[in-house]
C-alpha cells in the first residue's frame, strides 16, 4: 500500500492514489488539475522516504471534483435572565479533490 503525507493550506492529510479528499475551499475551478510539491512522507512499496521537512523532487497530483458548501452548523448566543437569544447559522465552503498520482 502506497500514500503519502501532504501539507496543503496549514493542514496535514494522509492520502492515497484514488483517494477524495475535502478540503477548504480553494480558488481552483471544477475539472482543472493541481500539483502540491508540500510532501512531508511518501510511502511506496518498500521503501519509505521522510522529508526534513519536505520530500525532495516529491509531487502530487490533484483534481478538483467540486466546490461546494459543508452541513449547516447552529451558533446559539444566549444569555440567562435577559431575553437575549440569538440564532445564526454557518455553512463552511468546501472543495472536494481527487488524488490522481503520487510521485516521489
Amino acid at each position: 500500500m502506497s500514500f503519502a503525507i501532504i501539507q496543503l493550506q496549514g493542514k496535514q492529510y494522509q492520502i492515497s492514489e484514488g483517494d477524495e479528499l475535502v478540503v477548504d475551499h480553494l480558488e481552483t475551478p471544477v475539472g482543472d488539475s493541481l500539483s502540491i510539491s508540500d510532501v512531508l512522507l511518501v510511502n511506496q512499496a518498500k521503501t519509505v522516504k521522510i522529508g526534513t521537512p519536505l520530500v525532495k523532487n516529491a509531487q502530487v497530483k490533484l483534481t478538483v471534483l467540486e466546490q461546494g458548501k459543508g452541513e449547516k452548523i447552529r451558533v446559539v448566543k444566549y444569555k440567562a435572565k435577559s431575553r437575549y437569544r440569538k440564532v445564526r447559522g454557518h455553512r463552511q465552503h468546501l472543495t472536494k479533490l481527487k488524488v490522481v498520482k503520487i510521485s516521489a
